[in-house]
């Protein structure tokens, strides 16, 4: 039996082919980002890696868990799943909170800390996705990893690290419950700068949108506000949505390409969402509430349309300010006459990152042989010159 345990990090595959010249039929070695297919969303800049960890400082770490194949035996596997990990920032984050804000479009699922949050207005501690069922043990592995960095974070007002799941039943064992406390403290340990692995890596191994193979996404815009620039990246865990739904740039690719449909199981349950915003312009809670508003508005550009089973939760915080639970220091506000230049961020980096979460996810097959296919490349492409998209 086919057995790996992983650390999941490093760089984003590239296409095998170049972005102009296309052939009538295009074959790929690799996977792809959007951009590397030659589709641009908006038309705003990116940062120079098109990810979360534009956003200087700010670092995130996977966990990937991949073992065993065939039918089910609950509590050895199939296991597809894992963690992934984002620190806002290298410091203490108990004692160096950042703004931060949320909302939760749908609200079939679990995103834990969000109280504080709500209460204060800061975020003081990590974020993790994962799968259903894991929420428990993540949690636990963080505390444990921030208690060695902060052994008071129990002392005064509560903080709590922000942990996020999906439905990843199709391909995983659920119910077997393999992700660790030790995953979590690897993956928030290894979390790094720099560029990000995407598709069935971490919390977005088991996951799939549209009815094709997902995970995790990420993408980032610049924003000029008069002369002084400021980034924002987004961060998103996919696992939603019908193909009939499926729209890229406004294009119906989902009815174009009906067929390579999950093959056998209940592959239609619960829909969900996690998302993270971060931004190093000075935002304050509730401009970073109305930055979380605008992720529905980018789910809904790729066809979604967030059904009663979704657990759509987002949440988005601001780097430009450390802020310790009693600190006195004046903060800065950025003024909202620049803000619907950060909502048309929020929006383009949506919708990109989903894109990205399924062009860079493989196929793959799990627990039972359940099938999910990834969104073949060369179809896409066709597609979208058919629509003169290029």
């Amino acid at each position: 039996m086919h057995r790996r345990d992983f650390l999941a990090m490093g760089l984003s595959a590239a296409c095998a082919w170049p972005l102009s010249g296309w052939p009538a039929s295009i074959s790929l070695d690799k996977r792809c980002r959007l951009r590397d297919l030659g589709l641009t969303i908006g038309d705003l800049p990116t940062g120079p890696l098109n990810a979360l960890t534009d956003v200087s400082g700010v670092r995130v770490g996977h966990v990937t868990l991949i073992r065993g194949e065939g039918p089910l035996v609950v509590g050895k596997g199939p296991v597809r799943t894992g963690v992934t990990a984002i620190l806002p920032h290298g410091g203490v984050l108990s004692k160096e909170g950042v703004y931060a804000g949320t909302f939760v479009l749908n609200g079939n699922g679990e995103l834990t800390g969000l109280g504080p949050i709500r209460s204060s207005g800061l975020l003081s501690a990590p974020v993790l996705f994962t799968n259903t069922s894991s929420v428990g043990s993540v949690y636990d592995g963080a505390i444990q990893w921030m208690l060695e960095r902060d052994p008071s974070i129990f002392e005064g007002m509560s903080i709590e690290p922000v942990v996020g799941e999906t439905w990843g039943d199709f391909l995983n064992d659920t119910a077997g419950r393999h992700v660790r406390s030790l995953h979590s403290y690897q993956a928030l340990t290894e979390a790094k700068t720099g560029l990000i692995r995407e598709g069935c890596v971490g919390g977005g191994t088991a996951m799939r949108a549209f009815e094709f193979k997902a995970g995790i996404g990420t993408s980032s815009r610049v924003i000029d506000c008069n002369g002084v620039r400021y980034t924002l990246g987004a961060l998103v865990q996919s696992n939603f949505g019908r193909r009939s739904q499926f729209r890229v740039d406004g294009v119906p690719v989902g009815r174009e390409i009906p067929k390579l449909l999950p093959k056998s199981g209940d592959y239609k349950k619960n829909k969900s969402m996690l998302m993270v915003i971060a931004t190093d312009a000075p935002l304050i809670p509730v401009q970073l509430q109305r930055l979380c508003k605008r992720v529905a508005m980018g789910l809904a550009r790729t066809g979604a349309i967030s059904t009663h089973g979704s657990g759509d939760l987002f949440l988005a915080f601001s780097t430009a300010q450390k802020l310790g639970s009693a600190s006195q220091n004046q903060i800065e506000i950025l003024s909202d006459r620049w803000i619907s230049h950060f909502h048309k961020a929020v929006v383009e980096s949506t919708e990109e990152s989903i894109l990205n979460s399924l062009t860079m996810a493989e196929t793959m097959k799990g627990r039972d042989n359940n099938v999910i296919h990834a969104l073949p490349l060369d179809r896409l492409v066709r597609v979208m010159r058919d629509y003169g998209r290029l």
